[in-house]
Formats: C-alpha cells, structure tokens, sequence
C-alpha cells in the first residue's frame, strides 16, 4: 500500500539517500561515471534540500513507513524532481506521484506542467503524453549532460 503525504523536514535524510542512491543506480545506464558523481553529490546540499522541502509543493511516497518516492513543484507549475527508490521501480509509484503532482498543478490555476527530464525519464514521461519542447545540455560542476525539457498540456 502506497501512501501519498506532504514531506517535513523529518524527511530529508530519507529524500536525500533515495536521490543519491537512484541516481547512482537507475541513471548509470545514460550518464557517464564522473556525471553520475556529479549528479549524485547534489544530495550533500542540506540547505538546498530543507529549501526544498519547505518552501515547494514536495510530496513523498511511502511504503511500510518507509519514502519510497518523492516529486516536487516550483513556480506552481514546473516539476523540477520526481524520484523512485532504486527497488521499487516500476511499480506505480511514479504514476501515482505525477498524477498527485498534476492536480496540484491543475488546482493551481495552471494549464500546463513542465519539466527537465533525464535520458532514463524520458520513456516514463512519454507514457504519460508529455511532449519534448527541446533537447538541450545542461552544464554542471564541470559535467555536461544531455537532458529534455518537456510539457504537457492539462
């Protein structure tokens, strides 16, 4: 049984260790080693996080008390992460987080979401009818990684 909650900030040593570690082993399919090292250290930002965490719409998935998933919105309508534990993929858990995420977008006022999508997203989120607005690179600490802004009209 998955449960849908807001997150607190009891949360973030659980939302930080589901990012590192889905990064490390989900996205190491499309991401060289040194960008997944890069990728992942962005777990190490506390401030960011607790950011995060307080200041978004920022929803997890749990399962047996435990975050098994976790999306959040910026600017009322951007998804700007969607995340599900290394073993729990592909078990509904994304669908459910987007479907949760998109009301809240819809609630909002707004008739579109948007995203930046991984290579490893962007098979998800085209089941889901998002659209590919561009292919782009983003640059981060040095690391260049190919990436996808995508939308979908609500």
């Amino acid at each position: 049984m998955i449960e849908i909650r807001e997150a607190v900030i009891n949360d973030l040593p659980e939302i930080t260790s589901l990012f590192r570690n889905t990064i490390l082993h989900i996205n190491s399919k499309h991401y060289t080693e040194n960008q997944i090292a890069v990728w992942a250290s962005g777990a190490d930002n506390e401030k960011k996080w607790t950011a995060r965490i307080t200041k978004n719409y920022f929803i997890v998935a749990e399962a047996n008390n435990t975050i098994v998933g976790f999306a959040y919105l910026t600017q009322g309508n951007y998804l700007d992460g969607l995340f599900v534990h290394k073993d729990y993929q592909r078990q509904g858990i994304g669908a459910k987080l987007l479907r949760v995420i998109e009301s809240q977008v819809i609630m909002a006022g707004f008739k579109e979401i948007k995203s930046d999508v991984s290579k490893t997203a962007l098979p998800f989120f085209d089941d889901y009818y998002y659209e590919v607005e561009k292919k782009q690179m983003k640059h981060l600490k040095g690391e260049v990684f190919e990436n996808y802004i995508i939308y979908r009209t609500l």
